[in-house]
């Protein structure tokens, strides 16, 4: 696909949803957790197979040299907290994202992860034991952006964060104005402007126009 890219564009590749995602899926969120403490080995089995799987895909991925970087899409939050403790965190999910992110990097491409909900209480150990190079998906009523590159901005790239109730519900001279502080207050540095989380159907038009229209 490289003669198609416009020249210095280059793709970021994501896969079918993260770990925790897909074992989320396959078992259900409440008989996970219940063998946490029921079948801890045969969950590790799962969370081993899918880990596996995912971690092939970007392997087969990342040689192409129109491929630039990866993100990885798992969502380990809700409003208040990560979904699993940090124990289990650790020993089920952040090991898989630990050897993505290393098989990219010896690729010499960055990765971003992708994560709603409130994750922020163990996000210095994400970033220091995974090696994230960059974090996308902000929400106001949790953490809003401008605060978020404050307190991690010079330890992991901040990406996107123009909260989608924000965009969805303001006018388009609120959404430029912000978007424009933000890039005033950055200064770009270690800050890429976006929206909090992808796009849907009932953003307006003229919203998502006034987000980008600062760049």
């Amino acid at each position: 696909f490289s003669p198609l890219l416009p020249e210095g564009m280059k793709f970021i590749v994501s896969a079918p949803g993260g770990v925790l995602e897909n074992v989320t899926d396959l078992v259900g969120f409440e008989r996970l957790c219940l063998m946490i403490y029921e079948e801890e080995s045969l969950l590790q089995e799962i969370f081993n197979a899918v880990g596996s799987r995912l971690l092939r895909l970007y392997e087969k991925c990342l040689p192409y040299d129109s491929v630039g970087a990866l993100i990885i899409n798992d969502d380990w939050g809700f409003k208040t907290q990560t979904m699993l403790d940090p124990d289990s965190m650790r020993k089920f999910v952040f090991p898989w994202h630990r050897l993505m992110v290393k098989a990219s990097h010896r690729q010499g491409k960055p990765v971003i992860h992708h994560s709603c909900g409130n994750i922020y209480s163990m996000l210095d150990e994400i970033i220091e034991t995974i090696g994230f190079d960059a974090r996308h998906s902000f929400e106001d009523v949790i953490l809003p952006v401008e605060q978020a590159w404050q307190d991690w901005g010079e330890k992991i790239a901040i990406m996107g964060g123009i909260d989608m109730n924000f965009l969805a519900t303001s006018t388009p001279e609120e959404i430029s104005k912000r978007a424009e502080n933000l890039l005033k207050m950055t200064r770009c540095k270690g800050y890429a402007l976006g929206s909090g989380n992808s796009i849907p159907e009932f953003i307006p038009v003229e919203n998502y126009l006034a987000m980008i229209s600062v760049i």
